[in-house]
């Protein structure tokens, strides 16, 4: 593969696991250095491990937690401050807590789920626009085809992606004259430990024929991550074929 994001930095949330892991493997695979960030510390040392094996780029290790909206700061800055630039921001952090009606939906649940999904993106965004302006950086979040369509048995998740893409299409609106490309990707179903909080993952749930693998996801963030001034993919939709069949 040729190094296509050669000696760019991106930073990815949400990389301990599944799409966020997948990308940080895949964008260093284009040339890329990486600053990973998640929760799980062990999961983002053994990445970087593996990463700094394959490929010849290296790799930041900065646990955080998106809610927190100093933590996000001090993780944009380290990442800023250990390779001197941003170019790419995957604002991938996210999960989905319900398969309910909305009278049954745990307010704990509900609270998480508006935290991770809406402030952690907009904590991730706020603090990297800065220096994704001096870049001409590409800022890319994590959306779905719930926040495209009605999603019935999960309505607030659904919300939260709404939100999500309604964001990055405003923050393109407003950042783009500045140079700044904004990409929503939205897939529908991904082989990975998404639903795990509450019940059986994805991964568990669906034959593997039936479901995008984060392989396949990363691979499309990757192309809008390397789009350059005055080009931005500014939705990428990530659908099976037969999504529609029973519509």
């Amino acid at each position: 593969m040729s190094e296509t994001l050669s000696g760019s930095v991106a930073l990815v949330t949400g990389a301990s696991s599944g799409i966020g892991q997948a990308t940080a493997q895949e964008l260093a695979a284009r040339g890329a250095n990486v600053a990973v960030s998640a929760r799980r510390r062990g999961r983002l040392e053994a990445l970087a491990d593996d990463i700094e094996d394959e490929h010849d780029v290296n790799v930041l290790v900065r646990p955080a937690d998106v809610t927190d909206a100093d933590a996000v700061s001090e993780l944009v800055e380290d990442t800023v401050s250990s390779f001197g630039a941003l170019n790419v921001v995957v604002n991938n952090a996210g999960l989905g807590r319900e398969e309910t009606t909305i009278e049954e939906l745990d307010l704990d649940a509900y609270r998480q789920m508006m935290s991770v999904n809406c402030d952690g993106m907009f904590y991730v965004a706020r603090a990297a626009m800065p220096h994704l302006k001096a870049s001409e950086g590409n800022l890319i979040f994590l959306g779905s085809m719930s926040g495209q369509y009605p999603r019935p048995a999960s309505p607030v998740y659904a919300a939260t992606k709404w939100w999500t893409r309604g964001l990055a299409l405003s923050i393109q609106a407003n950042a783009g004259t500045e140079g700044v490309g904004v990409t929503s990707v939205n897939p529908t179903e991904v082989l990975t430990e998404f639903g795990s909080e509450d019940g059986k993952a994805l991964a568990d749930q669906l034959d593997p024929d039936d479901a995008a693998t984060a392989q396949d996801i990363a691979e499309a963030i990757a192309f809008a991550a390397e789009q350059e001034n005055p080009n931005v993919v500014q939705e990428l939709d990530f659908y099976r074929r037969d999504k529609f069949k029973n519509w």
